[in-house]
C-alpha cells in the first residue's frame, strides 16, 4: 500500500444478520490501515437508516435479511446517496439476483466463500469508482450472455420483487396498493407482468418460486 493510499480513510457500514459473520468482517478490516467500520446493521431497515446517517464510503451488504431483500435495500440506500458504493457479498450466486444488483447500481458482487484478500480488493476498487465481481460472479454473467439469455426484461424490476414479495406473504391487491402507496390497478399490471416475466400463472406456484429464491418471511 502506498503512502497516498493509507492517507484515505475508507469508511464502512456492514449488514449481515449473523453478528458472528459481522464481528469476523469486523476483525478482518481491522487490520487495514486506511479503513474503518463505522457501523453495523442486522436488517436492512438498519441499513437504510444508518446509511443516511452515517455516510459511510461503502457498505458490505448481505441480500437475505430478516425484514426485507437486501437489493431493495441497496435501491433504497442509492435513491438517497448515489455516491455510496455497495458491494453484495452473499451465499446467492443467483443469476437473477446479480443481474438485479448490477442493475440497482451495486458496484461489487462476492460470494460469501470468497478469500479474505478478494474482500479488501473489492472494497478498494469500488472506493476507486470502479466496479468488482468475484470470478464465480463473472463465470455467471459471461455463461449468461452466451445462452443469450440475459435480457433485462426477463428479470424482475424493484418494485415487481417488492409485489412478488408480498403476493407471497398472502396480501390482496387493495392490501399490496396500500402497503406501496400505489393504485390497486398498478398491483394488477404488476402482477400480470411478474406472471408473463416467469411464466408462472397461479398464486400457488409464484409462493413456490418465492420460497425458492427466499423471499419469504422477510417483511414485517
Amino acid at each position: 500500500m502506498t503512502k497516498k493510499d493509507q492517507s484515505v480513510e475508507i469508511t464502512i457500514l456492514l449488514a449481515d444478520d449473523h453478528t458472528i459473520f459481522r464481528q469476523g468482517l469486523t476483525s478482518l478490516l481491522r487490520d487495514e490501515q486506511d479503513m474503518r467500520v463505522v457501523g453495523e446493521a442486522g436488517t436492512s431497515t438498519e441499513a437504510v437508516h444508518l446509511a443516511h446517517t452515517l455516510k459511510p464510503a461503502i457498505i458490505v451488504l448481505d441480500i437475505t435479511m430478516p425484514d426485507y431483500n437486501g437489493l431493495r435495500a441497496a435501491h433504497k440506500i442509492l435513491e438517497q446517496d448515489p455516491s455510496i458504493g455497495i458491494i453484495i457479498l452473499s451465499m446467492s450466486a443467483d443469476e437473477e439476483f446479480v443481474t438485479q444488483a448490477i442493475s440497482v447500481g451495486v458496484k461489487g458482487y462476492l460470494i460469501k466463500q470468497t478469500a479474505a484478500s478478494e474482500l479488501i480488493i473489492a472494497i478498494r476498487e469500488v472506493h476507486r469508482g470502479n466496479a468488482f465481481l468475484s470470478p464465480a460472479i463473472s463465470r455467471i454473467l459471461v455463461d449468461t450472455h452466451r445462452k443469450g439469455i440475459a435480457k433485462k426484461s426477463f428479470f424482475l424490476t424493484v418494485r415487481e420483487k417488492e409485489i412478488l414479495e408480498l403476493v407471497a406473504a398472502g396480501k390482496t391487491s387493495k392490501e399490496i396498493a396500500d402497503n406501496l402507496c400505489i393504485s390497486a390497478r398498478t398491483v394488477h399490471k404488476h402482477r400480470q407482468q411478474i406472471m408473463e416475466k416467469l411464466d408462472i400463472h397461479d398464486i400457488a406456484s409464484l409462493t413456490r418460486y418465492a420460497m425458492e429464491k427466499g423471499m419469504i418471511g422477510r417483511r414485517t
